[in-house]
């Protein structure tokens, strides 16, 4: 099953330094058919405009995927890390027991970005952060495995039975992918224009899928999409 959401439907949040697109239930947006799909909990659209972001605070027994798109945004947290991840590039926080942590657009341009939040397998332990750069051209008409509870792919860890992953499509490609029965599939495309299954979706529309389903891309003008597969 494949259950359409477009970006315009999305719930949303404006302030004077964040305009923010929700794909589900999340701080003072509620819809109740939207309250997470598998153990995918949260993927928010976000904004920020330079010189601004979020103030320090605290999360716990979260994963928490930053997908980058343009700009870059600057992570500190409770644990002494620092880092700047730019466009293109993934940064993972594992919430743990609890962890206190800013994310802050130090840029002269607008930052955008997917974060993305799945349920841990299991509560507490330490908590960790991590990130890494992933060229667009490594996964060009093919997926890459960005993150993944799974250390024989070689990414970014998460604490879930899950993976998060990326592609990009140039016009006329095609690109193929099997959720499994008894998993939860939801991508959203960051850019471009693609026909899934002959349904058109434009930059920014998202879909849920429910396995067992064959999906097939076809790219309608060059594309970039980020996918999550998870229980």
């Amino acid at each position: 099953m494949i259950d359409i959401r477009r970006f315009d439907k999305l719930g949303t949040f404006q302030n004077e330094w964040l305009d923010a697109h929700y794909h589900f239930s999340f701080s003072h947006y509620y819809d109740p058919a939207r309250m997470g799909h598998g153990k995918l909990r949260v993927w928010n659209d976000d904004r920020i405009r330079p010189q601004t972001g979020f103030p320090p605070h605290g999360h716990r027994d979260m994963e928490i995927i930053t997908y980058v798109r343009k700009g870059a945004i600057t992570h500190q947290d409770s644990m002494g890390n620092k880092g700047r991840t730019e466009a293109g590039d993934v940064q993972v926080m594992s919430a743990g027991r609890g962890v206190q942590h800013s994310e802050w657009n130090a840029e002269t341009e607008e930052t955008t970005l997917f974060q993305i939040w799945i349920e841990p397998e299991s509560y507490g332990g330490s908590p960790g952060w991590g990130a890494r750069k992933f060229p667009k051209a490594d996964r060009s008409g093919q997926w890459a495995v960005l993150a993944s509870g799974n250390e024989a792919d070689k990414a970014l860890p998460i604490r879930q039975n899950a993976k998060v992953l990326g592609a990009t499509l140039k016009a006329g490609e095609t690109l193929d992918y099997q959720v499994s029965e008894g998993r939860f599939g939801y991508f959203v495309l960051a850019a471009g224009e693609v026909e899934l299954n002959g349904e058109v979706l434009k930059a920014r529309d998202g879909a849920a899928v429910t396995g067992p389903e064959s999906l097939q891309f076809k790219s309608l003008k060059d594309a970039e999409i980020v996918f999550v597969d998870t229980v």
